[in-house]
């Protein structure tokens, strides 16, 4: 691994770290910059939507969790760099979402814990800046939550 490799692997780890804190405290500038404006965000294998350009895929975010308090949680990156300068990663992941009144999708559904996978691939801007310009939601598990602290494994949505 060479230095340059060394400073590409630290600055894609802070743009996700950015992407989880962006999210979480509801900055959506922080969050949207995380973003090719050609993004393709696909969260249907999570049971979600195939989404195209990041001011679309925006809206629909902060439509889902503007009133949830969320954690997300990112780990363990696996990152390949590819001949034209790309790198594509696989990031564990865990979020915790507790839904607002107004999001709160069955009676008595307050939230969930979810462990999966985000499959990435960033570009590096002629600013130098990385950007996520593809997105992939994967679950290998749910927990829903409901009111009384009861916990239920949500069922997977089936493959794509």
């Amino acid at each position: 691994m060479n230095a340059a490799e060394i400073e590409a692997r630290i600055a894609i780890g802070e743009v996700k770290a950015r992407y989880c804190l962006g999210l979480d405290t509801k900055d959506w500038a922080m969050y949207a910059d995380c973003f090719t404006e050609d993004l393709e965000m696909d969260t249907r294998p999570a049971g979600g939507i195939l989404t195209h350009g990041r001011d679309t895929a925006l809206t629909i975010v902060r439509r889902s969790v503007e009133t949830a308090h969320t954690c997300h949680h990112v780990h363990s990156p696996l990152m390949t760099f590819n001949p034209d300068g790309s790198a594509d990663v696989i990031w564990a992941m865990q979020d915790r979402v507790a839904w607002g009144p107004d999001r709160q999708f069955e009676p008595g559904l307050t939230g969930h814990t979810g462990f999966g996978h985000y499959h990435e691939h960033y570009v590096k801007q002629g600013d130098g800046r990385w950007q996520i310009a593809r997105t992939k939601l994967t679950r290998l598990h749910t927990d829903n939550h409901y009111e009384g602290g009861v916990t239920r494994p949500a069922p997977l949505p089936a493959p794509a």
